[in-house]
Parts: structure tokens; sequence; C-alpha cells
């Protein structure tokens, strides 16, 4: 063991424990404990808080997975969230999909807690593993007709029906909606509970993704950048071009007066 820490350099040493996956480090940890150089005892102690923070990491993922299971029980269950309900432009999306308990997706938290990039590495993730994903979207002129509260159950009852399922739970983050039979609301959900999780991350991707391409057919009105949420840029288009057949006409009140542009 000796003659083994002892031939590689500890530049190379430091590059195994930066390079290595968390599963690996322990038996490297142990391996380079005792090499006296600096520049290794230096790079065990980052690879140790690399590991702990990760362990850490896994144990708080673990946990949503077990809520999953308590929250759910043992039938076909059902996670659902939404995205787009306080914009002031473009649909509500609403996003449903049933986990596997193995393999575990490593990172799922409720999306706002997400960077854009982690997002999209776990709305692929999610995509390879989830057993049913259904996707509602609830437009601009619709929820001017019937309002957010009816089309919010409109888009729970849709996404789920989208899956294909028939669940036995469908766990809702948020209050209680009463939009699908066999409901269980559970209030910050998309931060603790995997199926919930997903869905949350599932719809911000897709309803981002669609702003993005509405940026394009609307020029000016900062979709992309706002997601059409009321930012001081997009409140000036308003006022500037009227609204477009992407806005709430019924959430607009504040800032334009007149009818549409588009």
């Amino acid at each position: 063991m000796a003659n083994q820490t002892s031939s590689a350099s500890a530049s190379q040493i430091a590059a195994e424990l930066a390079s290595a996956s968390i599963d690996e480090l322990d038996i490297l940890l142990d391996l380079f404990h005792d090499d006296p150089r600096v520049q290794v005892q230096k790079a065990c102690e980052r690879a140790r808080r690399r590991r702990d923070k990760e362990r850490a990491e896994r144990d708080r993922v673990s946990k949503m997975y077990e809520a999953m299971a308590e929250l759910g029980g043992s039938g076909v269950v059902v996670g659902v969230d939404e995205v787009g309900r306080g914009s002031v432009a473009g649909p509500l999306t609403v996003c449903a999909v049933q986990l596997p308990a193995e393999p575990r997706i490593w990172g799922l938290n409720d999306s706002k807690k997400l960077t854009p990039s982690k997002r999209e590495l776990l709305a692929a993730r999610i995509a390879d593993v989830a057993l049913a994903i259904g996707i509602c979207h609830v437009p601009a002129a619709e929820i001017d007709r019937v309002g957010m509260a009816r089309a919010l159950r409109q888009a729970v009852a849709g996404a789920v029906a989208d899956t294909g399922l028939t669940p036995d739970c469908v766990l809702m983050d948020g209050n209680p909606l009463g939009a699908v039979e066999r409901e269980r609301d559970v209030v910050h959900g998309d931060a603790t509970v995997a199926c919930i999780a997903a869905a949350s991350i599932v719809a911000k991707v897709t309803r981002d993704e669609l702003m993005v391409e509405l940026d394009a057919e609307y020029p000016g009105y900062h979709f992309a950048d706002s997601k059409g949420y009321a930012s001081p840029e997009h409140i000036a288009a308003i006022r500037a071009h009227g609204l477009t057949d992407m806005h709430r006409v019924s959430f607009c009140g504040n800032f334009v007066e007149t009818g549409r542009l588009f």
C-alpha cells in the first residue's frame, strides 16, 4: 500500500480524488489518508467535504422518496404541480409524473430552488426514468373566460388524464383543490415529495421553453426573459404596445386600458 501511494505524484493523487465518484471516495481516502504530503492532505480534505455534502444531498432526496411512498401508498401514485399561475401572459401549465422507487433521481427539488441548467438536466433525467408523464396547458383566453380556480382544476385533471393512468393516489402541491379523485394535497410538496418535485421541474422547463418560442412570435414583450410574469420590461411593453392574444386580460388591468395589439 505504501508503495502504491508513494509511486504516484501528489498532483496525480489530487486529480484522482477530485474526479472520483462519491462511491469511490471512501476507498481512496482510506488509501491516501496517511500520505504525509501537504498537497495530498489538502486534496483529501476537499474530497471529504465533497463526499459529506453529497451524502447529505442523497439523504435529502431519499427522504423525498420515502415521503412519496408513505403518502401515496403502494398503488399507482402520481405527483402533480403547476407553473404560471401568477403570470400575466402565457398558459397555466400543469404536469403529472409517476416515478418508480428505483432508480432515484439525485438532485430532485422544488424547481424554484434550481438553476435553469440544473432544471433542464433533471427534466431530461425525469423523462428517462419516469413511468408516465402528463402535461396540460390552459391558454390565456380560457383563464380569462373561466377564472384561475376553474382553470387550475381543468389543468390538473387534464395532466393526470394525459398520463394515461388511473391513479390510486394523486399527490398535489399546495392546498385542497378537488380537481381529481383520490387527491391528496401536500403543502410544500414540491420540496418534500419526489414525484411532486419531478412534476414541478418538468412543468417549469416545458412552460419556459414555450415562452421562449412565443418571444420570437411576439417580439418586444420580453417573454423569453420574463416567462410572461410582470417584469418591469414586460409591463413597459404592454403599456407601449397593448396586449397580445397571449396576455390574460383579466390580469392586466393595472397596466393597460385598451384592447389587444395582435
